[in-house]
């Protein structure tokens, strides 16, 4: 497949946190910024995440009536010494 290449200018301070998020990830900034283009550009990644989303507004208070939360608004592992 060939190959295009994008030049793009960002502000120091967007690059610093695109250089800091590609070191957490172990990855080089040049392949850090073509992955998030690449998914970006993924039509099947954006449709699962609209379903996703779509699915945590239907759903997210049948879980939390079911399951409970913590204080800071995880499920708990356990609940009354047994797996939730």
């Amino acid at each position: 497949m060939a190959k295009k290449q994008i030049n793009v200018r960002v502000d120091e301070s967007v690059y610093a946190g695109i250089e800091e998020r590609a070191a957490a990830v172990g990855m080089e900034i040049n392949e850090y910024a073509r992955q998030l283009l690449a998914d970006e550009a993924n039509d099947l990644r954006h449709r699962f995440l609209t379903a996703a989303d779509h699915f945590a507004g239907e759903w997210a208070d049948h879980f939390d009536d079911r399951f409970g939360t913590d204080a800071q608004g995880a499920a708990p592992a356990h609940r009354n010494g047994q797996a939730a």
